[in-house]
């Protein structure tokens, strides 16, 4: 379902979940005859769930890097003629979501950056959580992906073989903390690296012919028919290049600590995350839901589209048919207004409508994967009882959202989030359902299967790092 928010709360937006950040690809292809950068589209294409605000691709021709990227969705930004125009075999793309404050031009990506007449183009998902030490020559602070690339383009200096790129790529993260899952070239390379945490996804595939494809999710590989070889793991960085690869590590400790919300609400639900299908993981959690929240009903919905999974397997585990309640609009964008309660409820009527000869006079169990705000969830209680609904119960198929996220997800501040102010008999009340029930947290691992492999703070409030004052506070920037 969809009140999604933004640090400082100015996005108009349709959604009650945390909002993902961004989608990154990279390809190098092994014939001369083909063009990565076709194969970048669809992998963009496969990953704009992760992202709708920008696209761009970055494509190396004779050693020199073109970018195209622009505001709006990728089949919006690029036609055959410009994709034709994007010549060279090794390519990497981008798919953005941005926050409230840096929906300009300038933020997207890829980031081209010039260091001693050598170039680096550099695609980021994720945030971090230490502030830039020095602020840029204008005066204003640099962008998380403008602090990587500068890093990065600095430490390889001479840097020409597979081995020497990685470990002077390694080198130039070391410092950085928080999370960053990146995709970058040199000209030379297709470069892969990873947080020591591994909070946001990255794979690896592989051509039939030997070329070679990274991504934030499994579906990407398969759209552009490369096979699934294995994660870059975290702190990782490996650098592909036409004769041979090499991996090196960040140094310190390294850890699996893959957001849980992938497998929640992110991920495409035929991604394989640590080896898991997300599909089958988000029926399993219904699973769970049911037998620890029952309740006598008529009929088990679940909210387009990242519930009907969840609303899957609570149907299956208590017996009660699921049906479908509501329609999606699937040709609604996103806005970008600074909503009011009258703005809030016209954005739930353009893209949800209930089906009324499904849900009158029914007691509905109504399947969701989070509650943020609220405010989107009071909407589709009300929607749902003005078509005639007896009973609206609230089945969460994660425990309450308690605190704020700061590896490259985009929510409220702490006092926004409804689970950290009001208990869960008062948030019931506050939607206008009848009952409301979560997944409790050891539930949500058993269905995820991993017991100490994920990130949970926004449930739990233990963060993996430090979080700085800055970061905190929202200033950070990709």
């Amino acid at each position: 379902m969809d009140d999604h928010p933004t640090h400082g709360s100015e996005q108009g937006s349709e959604a009650d979940h945390p909002e993902e950040a961004c989608g990154v690809f990279g390809v190098l292809v092994a014939s001369e005859d083909e063009q990565a950068s076709f194969a970048v589209f669809d992998g963009l294409y496969a990953l704009q769930h992760r992202g709708q605000e920008s696209a761009g691709i970055a494509a190396v021709d004779d050693g020199r890097i073109t970018v195209v990227k622009d505001l709006g969705l990728v089949a919006s930004v690029f036609d055959e003629a410009t994709l034709r125009a994007l010549r060279g075999r090794l390519a990497i793309g981008h798919t953005r979501y941005a926050t409230a404050g840096d929906r300009g031009w300038e933020n997207a990506q890829p980031l081209l950056h010039d260091h001693a007449g050598a170039q680096i183009a550099v695609a980021h998902n994720g945030n971090l959580t230490d502030p830039p030490q020095t602020p840029a020559p204008n005066g204003r602070i640099p962008s998380d992906t403008e602090r990587i690339a500068a890093a990065v383009a600095e430490a390889l200096g001479s840097a020409t073989t597979p081995a020497a790129v990685a470990e002077a790529v390694a080198h130039a993260l070391a410092p950085l903390h928080g999370a960053f899952s990146l995709v970058m070239t040199d000209g030379q390379h297709l470069i892969a690296a990873r947080d020591r945490h591994g909070f946001r996804p990255l794979c690896v595939g592989r051509f039939p012919d030997g070329g070679w494809v990274v991504a934030s999710e499994t579906p990407a590989l398969d759209v552009v028919g490369a096979s699934f070889e294995r994660e870059v793991d975290p702190g990782e960085v490996l650098v592909i290049g036409d004769d041979a690869q090499a991996s090196s590590s960040l140094p310190g400790p390294h850890f699996q600590h893959l957001c849980v919300f992938e497998f929640v609400y992110f991920a495409r639900p035929d991604a394989k995350l640590l080896g898991r299908e997300v599909h089958g993981t988000r029926r399993r959690m219904g699973e769970h839901l049911a037998r620890v929240a029952p309740v006598e009903a008529d009929m088990v919905m679940g909210v387009p589209d990242s519930g009907i999974p969840a609303a899957e397997g609570y149907a299956l585990a208590s017996g009660i048919p699921y049906g479908q309640g509501l329609v999606k609009n699937r040709y609604i964008g996103r806005t970008f207004i600074n909503p009011g309660a009258a703005q809030r409820r016209q954005a739930i009527r353009r893209k949800l409508n209930a089906l009324e000869d499904n849900v009158r006079g029914k007691r509905l169990v109504v399947v969701d994967d989070s509650i943020v705000r609220g405010a989107t969830t009071r909407q589709l209680v009300a929607l749902l009882r003005q078509a005639g609904a007896a009973e609206v119960h609230l089945r969460i198929s994660s425990p309450p959202y308690r605190w704020p996220c700061y590896y490259g997800i985009d929510t409220p501040s702490r006092p926004e989030l409804i689970a950290s102010r009001l208990s869960v008999d008062e948030i019931a009340q506050e939607l206008g359902a009848d009952s409301l029930a979560y997944l409790p947290l050891a539930h949500l691992r058993d269905a995820v299967g991993v017991t100490h492999g994920c990130c949970d703070a926004c449930l739990t409030g233990a963060y993996p790092e430090t979080v700085s004052e800055a970061a905190a506070a929202g200033a950070g920037s990709r």
